[in-house]
């Protein structure tokens, strides 16, 4: 019985093992002829793949600067012209072109001679009516005493009469008597009129000199006043600008000398086409007060002030177009003056939800070439907010989280396959069509040819095209645990090897 059992054992284990070397051969014979087949296959010519420098393409808000030119512009400035004529007298020490002047500062001195001489008999005559008026004040005030003197009288007498009439009626008294006391008040009466018209002369009289002494200190007020035009003083501080005036030299009645600026207080006048001048307004149609920065080329040294803008011309002017505005110099205007043409950057409102990318990016219709997948190219039509410099501002609705060409070329159009460069990736050095490798240079894996010098190359992978890498990996059942872990370590960096990235997607494109 035993005996028989291990014969049946020893039965199956041959068996078994014949089964395993049978099966051993049919592999060995299919691998055999599966790469006989393969070598007697006609080469495949491989696609052209291109290299492009893609940027991403990111949502934010921009604020955009608008560039132009202007002229710089004192906000106050005075013209010194001649008070009056005569000769100069005076001058002050600093009396010159660029000078520097201090407000309250006498500035020139006009012979004042003529103009003392009238001040001193204007001075005279308001003295005499001065002294007119105060005869008339006392004279209307004597006429005041008469007058109550004579009213005094006057009730005397009126009452005088009343008591010879009442000694009349008692039997007492005669008619003679009556008529003597009534002529009596009568002439009372008549003393008091005669006052009253002496009070009303003097008061004539007093208006009259009080009239005259006003005339008197009208006329002192001109002549003093014409006395001080002698002299010119500096309103402000500032600086003096075409200075002609010398020391006893003639001038006349209103005759230029020069101009006094003020150097704290600039703003830079500039012109800009009815587009831009949009730009500034805010919704009620009012200049918005947008921050500007002036900027002065002096022998290679920037001279840079801060402004403000202020305000915009009333009219567009002969022969002009676009829009007049100023722009108020708040800091920064020590190095400026009057006169320099300066250079503006101003920051118009900020527009959101906009990408910046490379003006080579965007050809003159605003199309731009993206990054599509299995790295083809797709032609999208933007919207061209602003074109600035070396860049292009586009709304973001039709590009948010794409990769975009950064520069347009001939040889670039839709559909093509590109290697993509992303900024701070090794710049690639690959054929621009690459050759099958040689036997010996296919992939242990999948036996898939890539270019000899992609070995080495590193490039920075996008989060869509690294999940998918990553998502194929772990799905990937006929891989060890060990390369699934070490591929997807190398996929996790920052920077990944080229060989890898291609190898990867060879296969899933397989």
């Amino acid at each position: 019985m035993r005996f028989l059992t291990r014969s049946l054992v020893g039965l199956f284990l041959m068996a078994l093992t014949a089964g395993i070397l049978a099966y051993s051969g049919y592999l060995v014979k299919t691998a055999l002829d599966a790469r006989r087949n393969a070598e007697q296959r006609p080469r495949q010519a491989q696609e052209r793949v291109f290299t492009a420098n893609v940027v991403p393409a990111s949502s934010q808000t921009i604020t955009p600067v608008l560039t132009t030119f202007g002229q710089v512009q004192s906000r106050r400035s005075l013209q010194l012209r001649a008070p009056s004529a005569g000769q100069i007298l005076e001058l002050a020490a600093n009396f010159e072109e660029g000078a520097r002047v201090t407000a309250g500062q006498l500035l020139v001195q006009i012979n004042p001679t003529e103009a003392e001489r009238a001040r001193d008999v204007q001075r005279a005559a308001l003295a005499d009516a001065e002294g007119s008026l105060a005869a008339a004040t006392r004279a209307v005030a004597i006429a005041g005493d008469d007058l109550a003197v004579a009213e005094q009288q006057a009730v005397l007498r009126e009452q005088a009469l009343e008591r010879q009439r009442a000694i009349s009626e008692g039997g007492f008294g005669t008619a003679t008597a009556i008529e003597t006391a009534e002529l009596a008040a009568i002439s009372a009466r008549q003393a008091v009129l005669g006052k009253r018209s002496q009070l009303s002369q003097a008061q004539t009289q007093a208006d009259q000199a009080r009239n005259t002494v006003e005339r008197q200190t009208i006329a002192l007020a001109e002549a003093e006043r014409k006395l001080a035009n002698t002299q010119l003083v500096a309103e402000f501080d500032g600086l003096l600008s075409g200075v002609s005036a010398v020391k006893g030299g003639l001038v006349n009645n209103n005759e230029m000398l020069g101009t006094l600026l003020d150097p704290s207080s600039l703003e830079v006048s500039f012109r800009v086409s009815n587009t831009q001048f949009a730009r500034l307004l805010d919704a009620s149609g009012a200049l918005i007060p947008a921050r500007a920065e002036v900027l002065l080329e002096v022998s290679g040294t920037p001279i840079t002030a801060n402004a403000r803008l202020g305000r915009v011309g009333a009219e567009v002017g002969a022969g002009q177009t676009g829009r007049l505005v100023f722009a108020q110099i708040e800091t920064g205007a020590a190095g400026l003056r009057q006169g320099d043409f300066v250079s503006l950057k101003i920051d118009e409102p900020a527009l959101l939800d906009v990408i910046e990318l490379p003006a080579a990016a965007a050809d003159s219709e605003g199309r731009v070439l993206v990054l599509a997948a299995d790295d083809r190219l797709e032609e999208i039509a933007t919207e061209v907010l602003r074109r600035q410099g070396n860049t292009v501002i586009v709304r973001a609705s039709a590009l948010a989280g794409r990769e975009v060409v950064a520069a347009r070329s001939p040889l670039l159009g839709a559909g093509l396959k590109v290697r993509p460069l992303r900024p701070g990736a090794a710049p690639a050095t690959a054929p621009a069509a690459p050759a099958a490798a040689p036997d010996g240079a296919r992939s242990g894996a999948g036996g898939f040819a890539r270019p000899a010098d992609a070995a080495g190359e590193m490039v920075t992978l996008s989060p869509e095209r690294r999940a998918r890498l990553i998502a194929y990996i772990e799905s990937n059942g006929a891989m060890p645990d060990e390369a699934k872990a070490r591929t997807i370590g190398q996929l996790q960096a920052d920077e990944v090897p080229l060989q890898v990235v291609e190898r990867l997607e060879q296969r899933i494109g397989g």
